[in-house]
């Protein structure tokens, strides 16, 4: 103690502890085109707020010094940031988060579904967290692209930017979305979560931004 003393300001603060990095930037961006009826959204909705609530999730959140934020998308000019880049510090701030998305309106009803705005748009938003190691969009939706500008090169932008695209497939009968997300959505090494239906989403998206954020789902 009498040695910490005797030390000058300046190597008092060189010996403090550093502040901790951003381990990974995640943008939500969730579906809201017309195949999304309300009772869907809200599942959505409710469904990621109890995700980022979760205990464990909060946990695991705070540990990576996260930072999220959420956007909605539906057809093509139809991409909104609802929720600006949120960083979580602590259990605390992934719990206001949460009430955040709860309360939030929907952006869009009753459009189309443009998968490669969604990404062009999301890939635009990181900026403000390029200090973070890893920096990924983490796409859910019901549908295939069918609005909007070309997805592959939308898709490309992310990627040159090093940008992690993972998806979160809402089945439903019909073309298979999972299969779709796999072939032309997802980035190499990414990874696609099926959910049948959207009732299944609250669980879905729980497992999957743990799974993002690199910790072993239980």
């Amino acid at each position: 103690m009498q040695a910490l003393r005797a030390l000058p300001l300046a190597a008092l603060i060189l010996v403090a502890p550093a502040a901790r990095a951003c381990d990974v930037a995640l943008m939500l961006a969730i579906d809201v085109s017309g195949s999304i009826d309300p009772g869907e959204y809200r599942i959505q909705m409710d469904g990621t707020a109890n995700a980022l609530s979760d205990p464990e999730v909060a946990e695991a959140l705070s540990a990576a010094q996260a930072r999220i934020a959420l956007m909605q998308w539906s057809a093509g000019g139809m991409q909104d940031l609802g929720i600006g880049w949120r960083t979580i510090d602590t259990p605390a701030d992934a719990r206001a988060l949460a009430e955040e998305v709860r309360v939030l309106p929907r952006a869009y009803k009753g459009a189309d579904t443009a998968v490669g705005e969604a990404l062009g748009f999301a890939a635009d938003r990181f900026d403000p967290v390029a200090d973070c190691r890893r920096r990924v969009i983490d796409v859910s939706g019901d549908g295939a692209q069918n609005a909007g500008l070309p997805l592959a090169p939308l898709r490309a932008k992310a990627l040159a930017l090093g940008i992690e695209i993972n998806a979160l497939a809402i089945e439903s009968i019909g073309v298979s979305i999972t299969v779709y997300y796999q072939r032309f959505v997802v980035s190499p090494g990414g990874f696609v979560m099926t959910v049948s239906g959207h009732v299944d989403y609250p669980r879905a998206i729980r497992a999957k931004i743990l799974r993002e954020i690199g910790k072993p789902v239980g």
